[in-house]
């Protein structure tokens, strides 16, 4: 629901302020990121969180223009990746990797789903099972890899199995399901039971 109204700043389709704050009381905003953040912050950040093939490039020509001019909404930023980045070979629109870059270090996603999924485990009972629905590989990673360590063999000195991989590979929606709801595209949900 949030990424669908504008005054959060979310979508690139939706003009609004270049916020992506999902707590509003949050300091920490895109256009601080955008506007203030080193160039090699920001490729960094484009590189690890986003995944763009283009993150030094797309750092190194947001801090050019900023020095006109600061962004202020979601759409100045979307046409300037659009003029400057050009289409990608993934039919993505050339903002998309950019944004979710920006929007996972305003929220600190990474981390809290770390933390989140780890206090989950510890706090399931015994036989209880555990679902974990992701949107995008740097989340299914973390998901992969939590679970496979929870699960795997104990090694010398170490402790017992936690949970059971209750899929080995991720389920994917149907194509009938994508067609139903296109945001389901990209899903990905994991499963294990505690021990």
């Amino acid at each position: 629901m949030q990424l669908d109204q504008g005054i959060k700043g979310f979508s690139f389709s939706k003009d609004g302020p270049l916020d992506m704050r999902m707590d509003p009381t949050s300091l920490l905003t895109a256009k601080e990121i955008v506007n203030h953040w080193s160039e090699k912050a920001l490729a960094a950040l484009f590189r690890d969180c986003g995944e763009e093939r283009k993150w030094r490039k797309a750092a190194s020509l947001i801090v050019a223009a900023r020095k006109k001019k600061f962004f202020e909404t979601t759409q100045e930023l979307a046409e300037f990746l659009t003029s400057t980045l050009g289409r990608s070979r993934k039919k993505l629109h050339p903002a998309t990797l950019v944004f979710q870059a920006l929007r996972i270090a305003v929220n600190h996603e990474l981390e809290a789903i770390e933390k989140g999924l780890a206090t989950a485990i510890k706090l399931l009972n015994p036989e209880g099972r555990i679902g974990v629905l992701s949107f995008h590989r740097l989340e299914d990673r973390i998901v992969k890899n939590l679970f496979k360590m929870a699960a795997s063999a104990p090694k010398k000195g170490g402790t017992l199995p936690v949970l059971r991989l209750l899929t080995k590979k991720p389920l994917e929606p149907t194509l009938a399901e994508v067609r139903r709801n296109m945001r389901s595209r990209s899903a990905k949900l994991r499963c294990a039971e505690k021990l």
